[in-house]
Parts: structure tokens; sequence; C-alpha cells
């Protein structure tokens, strides 16, 4: 064998069950379980102890910002901060590089600079905007397609300049056009009429403080955009994602929407489970400021009751990170001007692990599945990833229930070091993370223990949409 884990405590069944195992890996996939390996030979052997071992984590939503726009983040930074947070496998925004992945040859301008920096394994999002609906480029979609992309995404506020929003009509353009290929289509989905005119409103009332963020883009700017894609859903039949869902009125319209039939999916974000905007912006000012914005803790509250009875199927980062001193406090920057979004995939499993496993918000099934199974699935990384089976991709998380500590903000391996998490106490830590069969971060020996490059792109393999599970 390549490696045994000895003594690991893997989920089984249903709930919280558990049992003590042996895990067999060879050539980098999982080759068995076995009682004892008295007579096994190996090349590695790890001696767990009884930790909890869970199919890898991934994160299904980044901006690793590379290239174009390094100074902010790097995919070798970035991919570090996610092994150090237990993930095994992200799958990377179009937007948020230069050029944005909006065809076929914009994916290997990217692709083709950063593939060889990870020291993680990752995927690509495909993107269609706006100016690809004026400009006659939708069949842009198929060469994306071709080269394995994930989904689709759009956004109805604007983003950065090389990815514009798209207007109603055009949205609808490209859900009919996405529907051809059976891919989802991932939705920023917040009201741009909306939150632009409340923007000016309250700036023009002279709101400074950092809460009137939040209140400017409300809960109803994400409420009627959501009705808007179900609609659209409804009408083309393509598959819809909402991705960072944040209210309980979005909330609620998935449900309805899943139960009466609608191809439609959803994530949220660890900040839109555990962070109330006001305490939150009122403690980091910008640093705490995202979009859509923090809500309030009727929302949060909501957010958790979803995840667990299966409304919505998974949890990303939305992973943005700004350079502190130009784009997040530099001089002549309120909380208008500043850039939207905070560094996430080094706190995403510890924050879920801490305030649901161990809080009982989740059982370690739904733990799993949000994690890791529904986001693998959606994306087409199924049963490769997300899959603690026979032939599967050795991808493990290893996780320590008893572990505490905190937060800090200088302590993450992002380039940004900043977080609203920062002071928070946690109880439950990722202490290893395991991609194909290879340690790339050990908590007790060294940390970061992994090669950069290790990382490979995964495409996306199967066409099939999350069990849809709503408990009651």
């Amino acid at each position: 064998m390549q490696l045994i884990l000895k003594n690991a405590r893997i989920p089984q069944g249903q709930g919280n069950d558990t049992v003590i195992t042996n895990i067999l890996v060879n050539e980098n996939k999982i080759a068995g379980f076995v009682n004892h390996v008295d007579g096994i030979e190996a090349q590695q052997v790890i001696d767990l102890e009884g930790k909890l071992v869970v199919p890898g984590c991934i994160d299904p939503h980044t901006h690793f910002m590379d290239p174009g726009f390094t100074h902010r983040e790097t995919f070798e930074t970035g991919s570090a901060s996610a092994a150090a947070g237990g993930l095994t496998t992200i799958v990377d925004m179009p937007c948020c590089s230069k050029p944005s992945v909006r065809s076929k040859d914009e994916f290997h301008a990217k692709w083709d600079k950063v593939k060889n920096n990870s020291y993680i394994d990752f995927g690509s999002w495909g993107g269609m905007t706006g100016e690809d609906v004026r400009e006659d480029k939708l069949d842009n979609v198929w060469g994306q397609v071709e080269e394995g992309i994930t989904c689709f995404k759009v956004y109805m506020t604007p983003s950065v300049p090389t990815f514009p929003k798209v207007t109603d009509a055009e949205m609808l353009e490209i859900f009919a056009k996405v529907a051809e290929t059976g891919l989802p289509v991932g939705i920023h989905a917040e009201n741009f009429d909306i939150c632009d005119f409340r923007v000016k409103k309250l700036r023009k009332e002279g709101r400074m403080d950092a809460p009137a963020w939040s209140e400017a883009r409300n809960n109803l700017a994400e409420k009627v955009a959501i009705e808007l894609v179900i609609s659209f859903a409804e009408a083309t039949g393509a598959r819809a994602h909402i991705v960072h869902m944040s209210t309980k009125e979005g909330v609620e319209l998935v449900r309805q929407a899943k139960l009466r039939g609608v191809p439609i999916t959803a994530e949220t974000c660890p900040h839109y489970l555990v962070l109330n905007y006001k305490d939150a912006l009122t403690e980091f000012g910008t640093f705490a400021k995202v979009a859509p914005p923090l809500r309030e803790t009727a929302d949060n509250e909501a957010h958790w009751k979803a995840l667990a009875d299966g409304t919505i199927d998974f949890v990303a980062t939305d992973h943005a990170p700004y350079e502190i001193p130009i784009e997040k406090v530099g001089e002549g920057l309120n909380i208008w001007d500043s850039f939207p979004g905070f560094p996430g995939v080094e706190t995403m499993v510890p924050v879920l692990v801490s305030e649901g496993l161990n809080k009982g918000r989740l059982t370690l099934q739904r733990f799993v599945e949000v994690t890791s199974t529904n986001g693998a699935i959606l994306h087409g990384l199924y049963p490769q990833k997300g899959h603690m089976g026979m032939g599967a991709d050795a991808d493990f998380t290893v996780i320590d229930l008893e572990r505490e500590y905190t937060i800090d903000k200088d302590k993450v391996h992002t380039m940004a070091k900043y977080t609203p998490f920062h002071g928070m106490k946690l109880k439950g830590k990722p202490i290893m993370t395991i991609v194909r069969g290879t340690v790339v971060y050990d908590e007790d020996r060294g940390g970061l223990v992994g090669q950069v490059g290790y990382g490979q792109y995964v495409r996306r393999q199967t066409n099939i949409h999350p069990p849809r599970q709503i408990q009651f």
C-alpha cells in the first residue's frame, strides 16, 4: 500500500454513527477498509488514534484572484490557506482574474498560468455576462464545457470590470443557452436597482456607519432576485443555483421551489450562519463588508435549520481577499467605497465543526453532505471527490473534535491578514489534510508539509443532481 491510516473513526450509517477502521490507500485511491493491518506492507503508516476522518472537504466557491490581482492573493497562498483549513479541493470562480473565464481561450489564459501553483486539487467555474449576450457570444459556453468547467456564473449586480452584470432579459437568454448544456447556472442574487438606489439614498442621508452597508442592501433585494431566478428556471428548465444565500426569505423561497420540483439548489457561507451584521460591522468595520451583506440573528437561525433539513445543499466560503491598506481601509475609503469581501477557506470547516457538528445543529451525516458530498455532486466531481468509497480519490480531512483554539487573523496563511471571525473561540479543528494519499497539512508536524504544484485540475465528470431530501 501507499498509505495506511490506522485507527480512523469514519462516518458509518445514519446520523452520528461512526466506526473505527484502518483505511488502505494505493495509487492515490482508496483501496479498502480493514479491521487489522497485520501483514500489510505500506510506504507510510499514520496512526490517527481514533480521530474523526471524513471525505476531503470541498469549497465550491473561491476567488483566488490569480492571475491579475496577485497583490490580493495568489493560487499558492490561497491553496495553502485552504489546506490549513482542512480543504482538499476548491472550485475557483471565473471573474476575479485577468482575463475572466468566459470562453475556451480565456480558460487557458487563466489556468495555463496558475495550474502548477496549488497545494490542493481544484476545479473551475465558467462564466457568462450581459456583454456576451449583447455581442452574440453565447456559444462560448460550449468551449468552456469542453474544458471541464463545473458551472456558469452570472452576476445580477456589478462585480469586476472584466465580468459585467446582466439585465433581467440578458439573464433569461443565458438561462436558455446554459439549459442546453445541462450544467447549473450560479447566480449572485441581489436586485441591482434596489441595492443601487438604497446605497445612494443612505449615503446621501449621511450614513457612514458600517452597519449601513447591510441596511442598504436589504433582505428584499435578495428576495425579489431569487423570485426572478426561480421563474427563469421554471421557464427554461435550466438548473439554477443560488450562491452565498443570506436571507431567511431566500431560504423559504428555495424550500417551496424545491417542493414543487423546480431545478434549484442553494449554498450559504459560514458568515451567514454565525455573524450578526450590527455586531460584526460595528466591531470590524470594512473588514466585515461582504456582498450580499451580513444579516440578523433570525437569518442565521433560518440558515442553520435549512442546512440541516436539506433546503440548503452545502456550504461554501466566497473567499475574496483584498489588500488592506489600499482596498479595505486606505486613505479616503469608507464603508461605501471599500471593496466587499474577506478570506474564508481557512475558517469554513472549523466553524462548521464547532458551531454545527459539536453543537448538534448538524448530524455527522449531514456535516459530510454539506462540506463535501453535495458540493462534489453539483459540480460534477463525484464520485472521484466527496466520497469515501473504494476507487475514490484518497482525500481526507482529519478532525480533532476536542481541540479548542481561537481564530487569529495574524496566523492565517492567506495574504490578507483579516477576518470577521477574529477572536472567535472554537471547539473542534481539522488537524490533517490529505490529498490523493499525500499529507499536505499536518497541524502537529509542522503545519503546511505539502508541495506547491501537487494540486491537480479536476474536470467535471458527471451531470447529476444533489439528492432532494427536505425533512420536516
